[in-house]
């Protein structure tokens, strides 16, 4: 390990490519996928990702699913090893959602531990 390296600050680019690639397995319906972002407490709990994939959409994160494009805003890092991502979704309709994403470096890398997804006013563009 290079000196320093272990004090290093993680870059934003390691995380936001997980939500993005959640984001992206959620639109193609790839359970797996969606679920091979997440932190290990969700592989605990669902053994099958279809059931994950359902238990997501049913919650209320289908926006999430429907979404057009996202774009990342604001992070906080709590600690060296958990961080909160704002998140920016428009829909099909251009209805907007603001998502904050709360990660955590796990063994295999950054995971998603949780989303709180709210509509916010306005349109998309």
């Amino acid at each position: 390990v290079p000196v320093g390296a272990a004090d290093a600050a993680p870059s934003a680019t390691e995380w936001q490519a997980v939500i993005a690639g959640q984001i992206q397995a959620f639109r193609n319906h790839d359970a797996p996928g969606a679920l091979s972002f997440a932190g290990d407490e969700f592989h605990k709990a669902y053994a099958d990702p279809k059931d994950f994939f359902i238990a997501i959409i049913s919650s209320g994160y289908s926006p999430i699913m429907e979404s057009q494009s996202q774009t990342f805003g604001d992070f906080q890092m709590i600690g060296t090893d958990k961080v909160l991502q704002e998140v920016k979704l428009t829909g099909t309709d251009h209805e907007t959602f603001e998502a904050i994403y709360q990660l955590s470096k796990e063994a295999g890398g950054w995971r998603v531990h949780g989303v709180q997804l709210m509509k916010t006013p306005g349109l998309g563009v």
